[in-house]
């Protein structure tokens, strides 16, 4: 019997992400948003290799406004979404499957989940985990997850230099309002090579220093 892949090997439908880049970004967030403002556009620029980009996370609109600040218009190339199982049901997840999202079960990650993402990494697609694992309205302390940590940590193993992308993310009100104000900022990248011997835990609390004075700035 043939095996059937798993849902996470869609790839991006290029028809399909023109139509969205253009609903979400030229129509939805200009509509939506008064002003965006994006903080340390110049490590944009020095991105090389591969590259994991680790978001606060406050909103749904995050990942709208990571792909507008840091998607192919801006790098040349489709940002890669790890998102939990949940948010991959109904239309919703037929259509971010498409759209370069796939999913993983936070308690008990699948190999082929955690193969996939390293793959992604040593492709250099990059790679947005949102390290507090869910979204955090109210900016919570909340502990970071170690999948971030560990999957760097594997590619590099593979002997790809692995980037890490600290981002804060803020909206003028808790819960987003129509013709409200947003900010992004970028840190300036961590390389994974400078974090040998660290513990994870020592790694996520310095990650959490810089995507929370991200957030602040």
């Amino acid at each position: 019997m043939k095996k059937i892949q798993p849902d996470i090997f869609y790839g991006i439908q290029p028809i399909l992400a023109v139509l969205a880049m253009w609903l979400t970004q030229d129509i939805a967030m200009n509509f939506f948003f008064k002003n965006k403002i994006i903080l340390g556009k110049e490590y944009i620029s020095s991105l090389k290799g591969s590259v994991i980009i680790a978001p606060t996370h406050r909103s749904r609109w995050d990942g709208l406004l990571l792909t507008f600040a840091l998607g192919r218009r801006k790098t040349k190339k489709d940002c890669r979404f790890m998102v939990t199982n949940p948010e991959m049901k109904g239309i919703q997840g037929w259509f971010l499957k498409r759209l370069g999202c796939f999913s993983i079960n936070q308690e008990s990650p699948s190999l082929s989940s955690l193969r996939f993402a390293i793959k992604l990494i040593v492709d250099q697609r990059p790679l947005v985990i949102f390290p507090e694992g869910k979204i955090n309205k109210n900016g919570k302390v909340l502990p970071l997850k170690q999948g971030l940590f560990r999957l760097a940590q594997l590619a590099k193993k593979k002997g790809t230099p692995v980037s890490i992308l600290p981002i804060g993310i803020a909206y003028d009100e808790v819960i987003p309002k129509f013709r409200g104000k947003v900010a992004l900022c970028i840190e300036e990248p961590l390389s994974i090579d400078n974090f040998s011997g660290v513990s994870i835990d020592e790694f996520n609390d310095f990650l959490r220093k810089k995507i929370n004075n991200a957030e602040l700035k």
